[in-house]
């Protein structure tokens, strides 16, 4: 059963705490990680599918927000942005896309996953072996994001959304 969390203010997403704020030094050696795995050299429009779909599964409006935005600016198809929460379904992905989200999904839901080999032997088809560590993670960073985010409430910018009523 899925347990989202319960708001006292109803549906209002109120920030718990600023963490760079908190705690700038540990912060900082999270950009400075996201910053070595942005310039690894693995294909920018890989890492932003990548990091949309560990923030699907994850839950985190704030980051699916941030990548899909940064994926559309540069010239991602809505279309394929749409399907990613359906890609084993979508003829739109590339093999090696579809080995990343594969390893994506895998990594991401860990305990019901256990990273099982045939996603592993399709990963390894598809990257070398520094590729698939870069890959890897590319996706650690992105669920610790991932944890911030959600686990402090960051809240995503409305920029022409609309709240509920």
């Amino acid at each position: 059963m899925e347990r989202r969390p319960s708001r006292a203010n109803g549906s209002k997403m109120q920030q718990r705490l600023d963490p760079k704020q908190a705690a700038p030094e540990v912060m900082n050696a999270m950009l400075e990680l996201e910053q070595k795995v942005r310039d690894s050299g693995l294909e920018l429009d890989l890492l932003r599918l990548v990091k949309t779909r560990a923030s699907q599964l994850n839950g985190c409006a704030y980051c699916i927000h941030m990548h899909t935005r940064e994926a559309r600016a540069a010239g991602e198809s809505e279309a394929r942005l749409y399907l990613l929460s359906a890609w084993r379904e979508s003829p739109l992905y590339t093999p090696r896309e579809r080995a990343a989200l594969a390893w994506t999904d895998a990594l991401t839901l860990l305990p019901a996953s256990q990273a099982p080999d045939d996603v592993y032997a399709e990963l390894a088809r598809e990257y070398s072996e520094s590729e698939r560590v870069k890959l890897t993670l590319v996706i650690v960073a992105i669920n610790g994001w991932n944890r911030i985010a959600v686990g402090f409430r960051l809240v995503h910018p409305l920029g022409g959304g609309r709240a509920a009523a």
